[in-house]
């Protein structure tokens, strides 16, 4: 009888089985499956276009083209066909833009695929997001002197601008590592931002010390209270960890309010004394700044220097983070935002876990504080509502959760783009010259936020790199970050 000759099975085993499903895992990642081929219709992007600007001609044509106006003879009708033309061009040009550079590439289903593969290659090398970095601060170290040559006229209004930026650029880094590293929501950031400041305002105005003594003990005691907040909200988590900070915002807000013998009450605190450069006062007479470098006195001087204070703060903030993400500490917060179960499950001390991200982040909203009395000259507690926390909040959460370079696009839109506002004078030519878009800006900027959060559900800047790496540093796309992973 004949033997039958053995024939290999159809199913791979050993090798090759883990073989295919290492391939399977890394689908669409060179060597193993090439990059499908992006195909782009100009044709499609024009149709899309033409309907784009035909929707916006037909919403505008009334509030643009068509004016009328009250005339001693009765009713006035006016047109203004160039201006209207003009919107519908912008309309057309900036959806076929957006037709071929997003849109059609997202209906291929190759974004994700594609952005994330490109992150893994520019991982290990010079990504976007540090050439931004590098871009940013060197505009920052020179901000100031660009200000001067550019606007003359405004340069003390824009350079307070700056400053106003940097500190919400600040407490958002803050904030960035209780909600963003450590994932645990905090709505009364505020209070450590109120506690930095009276804490600096009462030692430089009671025992007369200078700025650069008071910053770090405001910092400690505003630490402090990021511990004592930390205690009761121990085994909290999600909604019921945001309503005790919101109290805890609140109580010392109230605080603040009513121990009038001791904080000013409502008044306040005046008299805080401003900072100083190696003792040098930026004021007039003999022994001033500029008399002691020999320069005419401007009140500009002031500015700058506050200017470079609130940066190198800011900076060191970022620093810190930096290094501390890199650290045991930063990776058991990261790990604690993951899954605080697996955390206990591998030994991990999730109440030092949790006390230190409280106690680090209240620190920096503490120096914030502190910088924030001495530029003011003046603090009450009007000035440390629950709007602020908001703010923080909203600028760490449009930003990106736990990105520090998304902070600062964020402080960008929200801050500089609602005192911006202010002065947006062409919307009157098109409105009217009674429209005022001061009284109308936060009704712009809240869609603003709207339409940013739609687009970008996960923050402006959406993509990660994680804290520890193993054998080979790869980025964590927006898919991943969707489901959590890396936030």
């Amino acid at each position: 009888m004949a033997s039958t000759p053995n024939v290999p099975s159809a199913s791979p085993v050993g090798a090759e089985r883990e073989f295919e499903n290492q391939r399977d895992a890394v689908a669409g990642e060179p060597p193993f499956t090439p990059e499908p081929v992006v195909r782009l219709s100009v044709a499609q992007a024009l149709r899309e276009a033409a309907i784009t600007a035909a929707i916006v001609g037909l919403l505008t044509v009334f509030f643009v083209a068509v004016r009328s106006d009250i005339a001693p003879g009765g009713l006035v009708l006016y047109t203004r066909w160039d201006l209207w033309l003009t919107f519908v061009a912008i309309a057309f040009g900036v959806r076929f833009v957006l037709s071929l550079a997003l849109f059609q590439r997202r209906a291929a289903g190759v974004s994700g695929k594609s952005k994330t593969a490109k992150s893994v290659k520019a991982a290990g090398g010079f990504s976007i997001g540090k050439a931004l970095s590098i871009v940013f601060l060197l505009i920052a170290l020179v901000l100031p002197f660009l200000i001067q040559a550019l606007f003359p006229s405004s340069d003390r209004y824009l350079i307070d601008l700056a400053i106003l930026i940097l500190t919400y650029v600040m407490l958002g880094w803050g904030l960035n590592i209780v909600v963003g590293l450590a994932g645990l929501l905090d709505l009364g950031y505020v209070a450590f931002y109120a506690v930095g400041a009276y804490s600096f305002a009462l030692l430089a105005i009671n025992f007369e010390l200078g700025f650069w003594v008071c910053l770090p003990m405001a910092g400690l005691f505003a630490a402090l209270w990021g511990i004592v907040l930390g205690f009761p909200v121990l085994r909290l988590r999600g909604d019921y960890l945001a309503i005790v900070t919101l109290a805890f915002g609140e109580i010392i807000r109230v605080v603040l309010l009513n121990w009038g013998q001791f904080t000013g009450g409502p008044n306040g605190l005046l008299g805080i004394p401003r900072p100083t450069l190696f003792g040098l006062e930026f004021g007039r007479g003999e022994g001033s700044f500029s008399d002691y470098f020999g320069i005419p006195y401007s009140s500009i001087h002031r500015f700058i220097f506050l200017y470079y204070i609130i940066l190198a703060l800011a900076l060191l903030t970022n620093f810190v983070t930096l290094r501390l993400r890199k650290m045991p500490v930063g990776r058991a917060w990261e790990a604690l935002r993951e899954d605080e179960i697996a955390c206990r499950a591998l030994g991990i001390n999730t109440t030092n876990v949790k006390l230190t991200a409280f106690a680090t982040g209240a620190m920096f909203g503490g120096f914030a504080g502190s910088f924030f009395a001495t530029r003011q000259g003046f603090i009450s507690p009007e000035s440390f509502t629950f709007l602020e926390s908001a703010i923080i909040l909203a600028i760490v959460v449009l930003g990106g959760l736990g990105s520090q370079l998304g902070v600062v696009f964020a402080s960008l839109v929200m801050i500089g783009g609602i005192e911006l506002m202010r002065n947006l004078t062409f919307i009157q030519d098109i409105l009217g010259s009674d429209f005022d878009p001061g009284r109308y800006r936060m009704v712009l900027f809240g869609v603003a936020m709207v339409a940013i959060m739609v687009w970008k559900p996960r923050g402006l800047v959406s993509s990660r790199q994680p804290s520890a790496v193993y054998k080979e540093r790869k980025a964590i796309g927006a898919d991943m970050v969707a489901q959590g992973e890396g936030h």
